[in-house]
C-alpha cells in the first residue's frame, strides 16, 4: 500500500465516516480535532507531529497523542518513514489513520461496512475503541455505531 493508495481508500464513505467514529471516542470530533494534544490541548501547526510529552494521571502514563486520531510519536515516525508524510496536516493524519487501519487487515471491513469485524480488530491501535483491553475508557460500541451512521456510513447488514 502507498499514499495513492490510501488517498483512494478515503474516498469510500464508510472508511471517512469510520474515520469520524474513531474520533469521537479520541475527544477529537470537533472542528479543533487535528490540532489537539493528548489531555486535551492544542498545537498550533502542522509542521510535523508535536512531539508534547504529556503525564496522563488518569491511566498514570507519558503520552505523545496527537492530533485527530491521537497518534503517538513513535507510531508517526514509522508511518513517516514507511509512506513519506511532508508534515501532520489533516490529510496526512487521514492518510495515516487508514494506514494503521490496513496494517491490522481491518480496511476491506470498514469499506464492507463490517465496522464490528474493523473494531474487533482495531482495539490495539485505538484504546477508545469498544472491547479494548487497554485499561482505558472505551466508546460504546452504539455511540462509535452511531457516528459512523451520522457521517453517511452504511452498515453492512444494511447493503443490498
Amino acid at each position: 500500500m502507498n499514499r495513492a493508495d490510501l488517498r483512494l481508500a478515503l474516498e469510500n464513505q464508510n472508511v471517512r465516516a469510520f474515520l469520524r467514529a474513531i474520533r469521537l471516542g479520541e475527544g477529537t470530533s470537533g472542528d479543533d480535532g487535528y490540532n489537539i494534544i493528548v489531555g486535551g490541548g492544542h498545537f498550533a501547526h502542522y509542521v510535523d507531529h508535536p512531539r508534547v510529552r504529556i503525564w496522563v494521571p488518569r491511566y498514570k502514563v507519558w503520552s505523545t497523542a496527537a492530533g485527530a486520531y491521537q497518534i503517538i510519536a513513535r507510531t508517526w515516525d514509522g508511518l513517516v518513514e514507511q509512506y513519506g508524510f511532508p508534515d501532520f496536516s489533516p490529510e496526512c493524519q487521514d492518510e495515516a489513520a487508514v494506514a494503521l487501519i490496513a496494517e491490522k487487515r481491518a480496511l476491506r471491513h470498514v469499506k464492507d461496512g463490517n465496522i464490528e469485524k474493523a473494531i474487533s480488530l482495531l482495539g490495539g491501535v485505538w484504546a477508545s475503541l469498544p472491547g479494548s483491553d487497554d485499561g482505558q475508557r472505551d466508546e460504546p460500541m452504539e455511540n462509535v455505531l452511531a457516528e459512523y451512521a451520522k457521517f453517511g456510513g452504511v452498515l453492512q447488514t444494511s447493503l443490498g
